[in-house]
């Protein structure tokens, strides 16, 4: 598939590098990268200002903070117009407990990341919330034991 952006070797280090760690130093990042600070800074600014880097942020570790149970939602809609879908989908940013939401293809319309601290909030989110929201049909649940593998979103 070919690269919608224009990126070089570079470019790609850069890439590389701030998805391991976004929170290096510019002169860290250029000496990793093999270039001087003042190009490589221009360089991330422009991936910044192109879209191509979106925004940083801290991951947490949600068991340290009580966070225990993480679990998977397929949703099935009763309707799938178009109007109808962007309503769900609005309905996932209330949500707090779904972390990720994406729109699929298939037997599902919707995947949900669900994080909370405890299983009974997460039955009652899906029994309460989720299952009773208009349009939902179907909720199918799936509760992770363990994570296995945690890399940053873009193979590079």
């Amino acid at each position: 598939m070919p690269v919608k952006a224009d990126l070089d070797a570079i470019d790609w280090k850069i890439l590389k590098e701030l998805q391991d760690d976004g929170r290096m130093t510019n002169v860290e990042l250029s000496r990793r990268v093999g270039i001087s600070a003042p190009p490589c800074l221009r360089r991330v600014r422009r991936l910044e200002e192109t879209g191509i880097i979106r925004k940083y942020r801290a991951l947490l570790n949600a068991p340290a903070l009580g966070m225990d149970v993480v679990a998977f939602c397929l949703v099935g809609l009763n309707h799938q117009s178009d109007a109808e879908l962007k309503i769900f989908a609005e309905r996932t940013r209330l949500w707090p407990i779904v972390r990720d939401a994406w729109m699929v293809s298939g037997e599902s319309d919707f995947l949900l990341h669900c994080v909370t601290r405890d299983l009974g909030s997460f039955q009652n989110f899906v029994i309460e919330e989720l299952a009773s929201a208009p349009n939902v049909d179907t909720v199918r649940t799936a509760l992770t034991i363990r994570r296995v593998k945690d890399e940053g979103l873009v193979v590079i």
